[in-house]
């Protein structure tokens, strides 16, 4: 049993790092002043109005971040905005180690070469792609290996 919820972490890992991953390339600098709430589109404003109390005392970074943010989910089309969510809820249901483990591989992935974090990506496509059956068995395969064979694959991974 442990082995298939070290699968599933394993597999949230993953969609976690392809949802974030497009944001890592889209880093900005901190905002030196920060964001005006009238500088808001109104539809930014909506979204972001249980901020608007306490909005001049967020830090200018967090003014900028939530500001991208905003901006960033008003472009995304809905059935990305409905998948986000879900995302999100996902995320909110973990336990805080596991929230914590999991950002701690998500900046270990960032500090992977490139080709590296490439091929990651490639392969947690692949398995994405597989039906649900094909990856209930290749779960089933991994389990079903000798414990010596399950740790000399999970170090290959790693490499």
């Amino acid at each position: 049993m442990k082995t298939v919820s070290a699968v599933l972490r394993i597999l949230s890992i993953c969609g976690l790092l392809l949802l974030a991953a497009p944001l890592a390339g889209a880093a900005e600098p901190p905002a030196a002043a920060g964001v005006s709430w009238e500088s808001l589109s109104p539809q930014q404003r909506q979204l972001l109005g249980n901020f608007e109390s306490k909005w001049e005392q967020l830090p200018p970074q967090r003014q900028a971040k939530l500001a991208r943010g905003s901006q960033r989910w008003l472009s995304m089309p809905p059935e990305q905005r409905a998948q986000a969510s879900e995302r999100f809820k996902h995320w909110q249901t973990l336990e805080p180690e596991q929230r914590r483990v999991i950002r701690q591989r998500y900046q270990q992935f960032k500090k992977l070469p490139p080709a590296e974090q490439a091929r990651i990506r490639k392969n947690f496509r692949q398995f994405q792609s597989l039906t649900p059956e094909q990856r209930r068995e290749l779960r089933q395969r991994f389990r079903d290996l000798p414990p010596h064979e399950r740790q000399r694959l999970k170090e290959r991974w790693r490499q």
